[in-house]
């Protein structure tokens, strides 16, 4: 995810934990139509994200569990069958 929005300009701060990666970048003040596909397509990846909206601008973030997969499906109540 931070190659693609480094891919459409901005600059992605990654920082691992014991249970997850997060990663966060700062949306310059207008940001176009292709920039904002880019950003969407790369937080569908993620496992959660957000955007946060502030006096100091904006920022969207995006967190990826690095618990196994089927772990993550069975937490979430999807059925994963194998």
């Amino acid at each position: 995810m931070a190659a693609r929005l480094s891919a459409a300009g901005l600059t992605p701060h990654t920082t691992d934990h014991a249970d997850l990666t997060y990663i966060e970048t700062e949306l310059p003040g207008l940001v176009d139509v292709a920039t904002w596909r880019e950003v969407l397509a790369a937080l569908e990846e993620a496992d959660c994200f957000g955007l946060v909206t502030s006096a100091n601008g904006r920022r969207v973030w995006a967190a990826f569990g690095k618990e196994a997969p089927t772990t993550i499906y069975a937490v979430r109540g999807h059925g994963l069958q194998l």
